[in-house]
């Protein structure tokens, strides 16, 4: 496809001023983009500037940047009524006007033969066919969909959607660009809701079909809508905020995609007509009716949550972080479902869906997993991803800067042994989903351990650790943004750490009152001495890229801009190289380091003579002797 590179300062056109085009444009001017804000006319114009002045002034009340931060982000973003002088040289044109299918349409239209030919052009939609809208755009490859999260500027989440038509490389240009906009990007498919509207929208639905029944006050509705997601507001208190007439509009274009099930209450149709917010507060709690509400919310919630997986719209990761992200609740849908098992989430499942026969299917995934007596739905939090002979193992908790659990520790180990037996896999890059490689490991979890809890978690650690440092290929860990405690613990199990500019590197667990556990201490002594590691550990204060690289625990520091793709370029050098004489030399150096000299020399001397009975050997020597390129095959 060949689309711009998405990196600042990069121009970023921004059609639209309104609520959501403004808060995308803070949003990218604070990552250091020059923005372009188009609006139809002066006043449209002027008051778009003031919404983004009212929230940096905001922030700069909640201490969260400073007057001279706000001037900053202000000199990057222009404000313009001029069509073709805001698009003009834009890497990516994001559109943010009134959610109607001919308004967004038309501006298309216009755009079409203003846009470089290189450059991404993305539909801010919450609800329409992002297919429909690239029909006659004449670069489909290079139109998405791009569904930031209202408050723009605030919220995390944003919904990364692929017309019929799109670029698979467009889609993780702009994944990228979420993440230097410090958001968490999710992938869905394009169809009806996406992936959170999908289950969010129902739910403020299901709310007012529960009063209507007459099941349980809307005081009672909103108690344990609260207590079931964790959530800070219930579900009458969020129309009340977001909008009743949104819910109404939503709920009616999902029940014309996906039918009666999805059709919105005659109460919340007449709440909407009405213009009046949710007086739910003048409602009691009836404690001993909110299992019934319970049971109604878990059943369509993890319904809808797992027919959307099944329908390949996204992931079940990806739906999780989507609520725990986009909505701010404690439990996504499926972390909702391993609460309860899978046995007791079908039965609530088959329970709401009989009220709608076939309106309302049951995924056979979750009917499986509960005939087969499962304890979980698997979610995963490392991905193996291949890129020729080098394989990736990715940590992918964004949502949490990829903090270390349990799960996600065992998970590591399962990938490393899976990689084990690939003969083609020539080397190996741990890194982060994200421009993140690991805040450390999970507090949360920590928070709760015992003292025994605590002994096994280090040592759990130290196994995972040993794993990627015994592994037989070389493994490069790449450190973007943070490693930190747990993180860099394992980072250093690696056999060379290559840190992007401005990433941040420490050992700072004395700051939560425990210490190193996963081996950090001990490597990180061997790689720059006790007396700078007592340093290290005793203060906690991280370091930058180029400090870590100076002590000596960094190997190499590289443009952030261009991270991972240096660090595929020089994993393909290693991977281009004898397979066996670089397993070999690794295992020379690793285990002749603590061994006294004269041992360590007979164990280089004795690797290196068998590598003369090996035919890597004979092709290098051969290929070197006939000007060409070696074919080694690690035999």
């Amino acid at each position: 496809m060949g689309a711009t590179s998405l990196h600042p300062p990069a121009v970023v056109a921004v059609l639209g001023g309104g609520n959501m085009g403004s808060g995308i444009a803070q949003a990218a001017a604070q990552a250091g983009f020059e923005v372009r804000v188009r609006d139809v006319d002066a006043a449209a114009v002027a008051r778009g500037r003031g919404l983004i002045e009212k929230m940096l002034a905001g922030a700069i009340d909640r201490k969260k940047i400073s007057p001279a931060r706000r001037d900053e982000v202000l000199r990057r973003i222009t404000f313009t009524t001029d069509l073709a002088e805001a698009v003009r040289g834009a890497s990516l044109v994001v559109e943010a006007v009134f959610e109607e299918m001919a308004v967004k349409r038309a501006l298309f239209h216009d755009v079409a033969p203003l846009v470089d030919a290189e450059a991404i052009v993305a539909t801010n939609t919450s609800s329409l066919s992002v297919t429909e809208l690239a029909e006659g755009f004449p670069h489909p490859g290079r139109f998405a969909g791009l569904h930031f999260f209202y408050p723009a500027a605030i919220n995390k989440l944003v919904e990364i959607i692929g017309g019929a038509s799109t670029d698979r490389a467009t889609l993780q240009e702009l994944e990228r660009f979420c993440y230097l906009l410090r958001k968490v990007p999710i992938e869905t498919r394009d169809a009806a809701g996406f992936c959170v509207n999908r289950f969010f929208v129902p739910y403020l639905n299901e709310a007012t079909r529960l009063a209507e029944d007459g099941v349980a006050s809307l005081a009672t509705i909103e108690e344990v809508g609260r207590e079931l997601f964790g959530a800070t507001l219930g579900p009458f208190e969020l129309m009340n905020v977001t909008g009743i007439p949104i819910a109404f509009h939503a709920n009616s274009s999902l029940h014309r995609a996906f039918g009666p099930a999805y059709a919105p209450s005659a109460l919340l149709e007449r709440q909407f007509h009405s213009g009046q917010p949710w007086d739910w507060k003048s409602t009691t709690v009836e404690p001993e009716k909110k299992d019934a509400v319970r049971d109604r919310f878990l059943g369509l919630t993890v319904g809808i949550a797992a027919r959307l997986v099944e329908e390949g719209v996204a992931t079940a990761e990806a739906t999780d972080r989507g609520a725990v992200v986009g909505l701010r609740r404690q439990h996504g849908p499926f972390a909702l479902l391993n609460r309860v098992g899978p046995a007791d989430a079908l039965r609530a499942v088959e329970q709401y869906a009989s009220r709608w026969s076939d309106a309302f299917p049951v995924a056979a995934a979750l009917r499986s997993l509960a005939a087969a007596h499962a304890t979980a739905w698997p979610l995963r939090f490392v991905r193996v991803e291949r890129q020729g002979p080098v394989a990736w193992v990715l940590l992918d908790r964004p949502e949490v800067l990829n903090s270390l659990n349990s799960e996600v520790l065992g998970q590591v180990a399962d990938a490393f042994d899976g990689l084990s037996s690939e003969r083609d896999v020539r080397a190996v890059v741990l890194a982060g989903s994200s421009p993140v490689f690991a805040a450390g490991a999970d507090i949360a979890e920590m928070a709760t351990k015992s003292l025994a809890d605590g002994l096994a978690f280090g040592f759990v650690g130290q196994r995972v650790a040993r794993t990627v440092e015994s592994f037989p290929t070389p493994v490069i860990a790449l450190v973007e943004g943070y490693a930190l405690g747990g993180g860099l613990e394992l980072a250093l199990a690696a056999d060379f750490i290559v840190a992007a500019e401005g990433a941040q590197l420490g050992l700072p667990e004395v700051t939560v009152g425990i210490h190193p556990g996963m081996g950090g201490a001990s490597r990180l002594t061997r790689l720059i001495g006790r007396a700078k590691t007592k340093l290290l550990t005793y203060t906690g204060v991280p370091v930058g890229a180029e400090e870590a690289f100076r002590l000596g625990f960094v190997a190499r520091v590289v443009p952030a801009a261009t991270a991972r793709a240096d660090v595929q370029a020089l994993a393909e050098t290693i991977a281009s190289r004898a397979p066996l004489g670089v397993q070999w030399v690794k295992r020379v150096i690793d285990d002749g380091m603590d061994a006294p000299l004269a041992t360590a020399l007979y164990l280089e001397g004795e690797s290196a003579g068998h590598t003369f009975g090996t035919d890597d050997r004979t092709e290098g020597m051969r290929a070197f002797l006939e000007r060409r390129k070696p074919r080694f095959e690690g035999k």
